[in-house]
């Protein structure tokens, strides 16, 4: 799944690895790979590429 992080904007357009419990593991475009608690934020999916 691609999304972006609302807080983020500047990291791009994101990729999801992977989601164990509340982290996923995302590959963004300028800031590469990032663990995201998904209790602490809300990302946003992206369906229009």
């Amino acid at each position: 799944m691609m999304v972006r992080h609302p807080e983020e904007p500047d990291w791009g357009l994101g990729q999801v690895q992977s989601v164990i419990g509340a982290r996923a593991t995302v590959n963004f475009e300028h800031a590469g790979k990032v663990v995201i608690d998904l209790r602490h934020v809300t990302l946003q999916p992206v369906f229009d590429l």
